[in-house]
């Protein structure tokens, strides 16, 4: 299939549920008025986002990608015995589509794929170029916050079973009760029958970790910073983009990442109506990056229903992949 059509039958099948300008401003608002600030992580990813982040999994230090992709690579025919054939995968979060490619060349005639993705752009790109690889495959894309219930459109040929695929340890830049509600959600997704194949960064060695989210080439933080170019752009603030710089710590005591744009002045940033006052070195929260044991892990999935049925970690035990089901 050539990618005009593939493009074209994933313009067709679009579920487009976008967060609009007025939403995205309701929560800018609500983050910047809570006492420390913050500002949702999940509004990263526009085209420009989108782009950068791909960036990072490229630098050196940004070891998750590669290693997740190396284990994918090593472990799928262990990971397709333990799902089934004939699934239909959902994936909260689509980015570029590298381990979606995996995952569909390795299970065993998987029936449709349903991306979930925030970013429009990020998601016409993958289903383009997955439906030229995969002609065989459904693609269903679906354009929203996979943080809010989505109702899921219905492929051509029944499933199996429902795959809920979440890469990367997006999981962890939500905190334990938003991870429980979102677990939860993946549990209605998957339905009785169902699974969900989920990565996880390892807690390991602060310096590694550190240095992840903290590259020398600064493109990290050009991603970070972007946040604010981009609500700058899409809701009329009129943050001052060299007025803020990137830091990024881990928490030893939290087993988390934690970061942070730092108010290099004392300045006033305004929405609208509303104004709000920074000091000098002032920190706003803009994601966290949480880590996790075997235990802890466990212990966050029991909460939502779940039991992790499997597991693969790299032989470094820096990275792994757990298949939950419905407790």
């Amino acid at each position: 299939m050539n990618a005009a059509i593939a493009r074209a039958r994933a313009q067709a099948a679009l579920t487009d549920l976008r967060p609009q300008p007025d939403d995205i401003a309701a929560d800018a608002i609500a983050g910047l008025s809570a006492a420390p600030k913050t500002l949702p992580s999940k509004y990263f990813y526009d085209a420009e986002g989108s782009r950068l982040f791909e960036a990072i999994t490229r630098q050196p230090e940004y070891y998750l990608t590669r290693v997740e992709l190396a284990l994918m690579e090593a472990q799928m025919a262990s990971i397709a015995q333990a799902v089934g054939d004939g699934v239909h995968v959902v994936e909260f979060g689509s980015g570029s589509g590298r381990k979606t490619e995996l995952l569909l060349d390795g299970l065993q005639a998987p029936v449709a794929y349903t991306p979930i993705e925030i970013s429009r752009t990020a998601l016409m790109d993958s289903v383009t170029r997955l439906g030229q690889e995969f002609s065989d495959v459904q693609m269903l894309p679906v354009c929203a916050d996979f943080t809010r219930p989505v109702s899921l459109p219905r492929a051509d040929r029944p499933a199996q079973r429902t795959l809920v695929f979440f890469p990367g340890s997006t999981l962890g830049n939500f905190s334990d009760d938003e991870a429980i509600r979102l677990l939860r959600s993946m549990r209605d997704t998957m339905g009785d029958d169902g699974c969900a194949l989920i990565g996880i960064d390892l807690d390991k060695d602060p310096a590694i970790i550190e240095a992840a989210y903290n590259d020398q080439a600064g493109v990290t933080a050009a991603f970070t910073l972007n946040l604010l170019t981009r609500l700058n752009r899409e809701i009329g603030s009129d943050f001052e983009i060299d007025g803020f710089r990137h830091r990024a710590v881990y928490a030893r005591e939290r087993m988390r990442i934690e970061t942070m744009l730092v108010s290099e002045r004392a300045q006033t940033v305004r929405i609208g109506e509303h104004a709000f006052d920074f000091g000098a070195g002032e920190v706003m929260h803009v994601e966290i990056s949480q880590k996790y044991t075997d235990a802890s892990f466990s212990a966050l999935a029991a909460r939502a229903g779940l039991r992790v049925t499997h597991g693969w970690n790299d032989g470094n035990d820096r990275f792994g992949l757990r298949l939950l089901q419905p407790a």
